[in-house]
């Protein structure tokens, strides 16, 4: 074997063993993470928008009358255990100029540098995913740079059977991404529209700052409760050729998207008793209680969504469980959260050490919310 052809040979090996890693920018392309829950119905373009099941890939809706749900499916390529399914159960056939859907994954500026967007050596970029539904389809997958309001698409065709999608993205000399921890960089898949967004010239793989050239032909998803699509293995990476998709472990995985979500979540990570923060109580019917993230977040999360307080409880030395009734936010940073617990006993004592503890493992969920992009 000649010197060229081993050198070959060796980078061969190289791409295909997935030495060198972390080609992949996507978060959670094998859809294995959904800290929320697997399923959603009821998604429309009013309710129930935006991160939904699968972590880092959220829906944005326009205003169309459709409704679908949402879920995490087992239906998947070889070599995939997940997919995200979508599943159409209101059918919206009359689309009105500002109509859309789709469904997006979010980039921090400060991780899309390596594009050199907006420079003379500005790359190339290469998105592939696996698709597959229940009849032929044709959809659009976009770029789109948040930061100086342009975009890129490209039509992909789906069929009843899972197919690897691969699009090159010519690179963008205009507009340069702000380096920072805010959004300025979108992955759409494009799945209904209307002529706001469709009613100009389409010109496949062009960057461009027009709205409504935006979106060519495609099949509307919303046209018939018989649409499925499903998607897995989304990877974007630097350069003209798409490499063999880089599987990350879950717990990898699930430490990326905690950066953006924190699930406290009984029914897979709790058992039941399980501390999840110690405190002490303030009053006698009332506790502050430090939650610690597993990994510093985005930003320090602003809300929270409490599947039932009463899940919870506070425990404390000699003191029968009394269950929550109030669970509030009392401050935040990008690393804990002290959270106001009150029970309706008054039997405690005030400076006692307290325990803050889940009770119900089936349902019981906390999701500190307010730093995805």
């Amino acid at each position: 074997m000649t010197k060229a052809a081993e050198l070959a040979k060796m980078g061969e090996v190289l791409t295909n063993s997935q030495i060198g890693g972390r080609r992949n920018m996507v978060i959670n392309g094998a859809m294995q993470v959904a800290q929320r829950g697997t399923s959603q119905t009821g998604i429309t373009a009013s309710a129930n928008e935006g991160y939904t099941t699968v972590d880092r890939f959220a829906f944005d809706g326009g205003t169309h009358s459709g409704v679908f749900t949402a879920s995490q499916s087992t239906d998947a390529p070889i070599g995939f255990s997940n997919s995200l399914k979508m599943d159409c159960t209101t059918a919206d056939t009359s689309i009105s100029a500002g109509e859309y859907l789709m469904l997006q994954t979010r980039f921090e500026g400060q991780d899309v540098q390596q594009l050199k967007k907006g420079t003379s050596s500005a790359e190339k970029v290469t998105v592939s995913f696996y698709v597959k539904a229940n009849a032929s389809a044709t959809y659009i997958c976009e770029l789109q740079d948040n930061d100086n309001a342009r975009t890129n698409g490209q039509t992909f065709a789906v069929t009843t059977d899972w197919t690897r999608v691969v699009l090159t993205f010519a690179g963008d000399t205009t507009g340069t991404l702000d380096n920072d921890n805010n959004l300025s960089f979108r992955l759409n898949f494009w799945f209904h529209a209307g002529s706001t967004f469709s009613g100009g010239t389409f010109t496949s793989n062009q960057w461009t700052a027009t709205t409504n050239e935006r979106v060519g032909s495609i099949t509307s998803f919303l046209d018939s409760t018989d649409r499925t699509f499903f998607i897995t293995g989304i990877q974007m990476e630097v350069g003209s050729q798409a490499t063999p998709f880089e599987h990350r472990s879950f717990g990898e995985e699930l430490a990326l998207c905690q950066r953006y979500c924190y699930v406290i979540n009984g029914n897979l990570t709790e058992s039941a008793g399980g501390p999840l923060g110690m405190g002490h109580m303030r009053a006698n019917n009332a506790a502050y209680c430090q939650v610690d993230f597993p990994v510093p977040m985005r930003t320090y999360p602003t809300s929270l969504t409490v599947s039932d307080v009463a899940d919870f409880q506070i425990v404390t030395y000699g003191i029968s469980n009394n269950d929550c009734t109030t669970i509030s936010i009392q401050e935040m940073t990008e690393r804990s959260a002290l959270l106001n617990l009150e029970v309706s006993a008054t039997s405690f004592t005030v400076g006692d050490g307290a325990n803050f503890t889940i009770n119900d493992t089936t349902n019981g969920q906390i999701i500190f919310e307010g730093a995805e992009l």
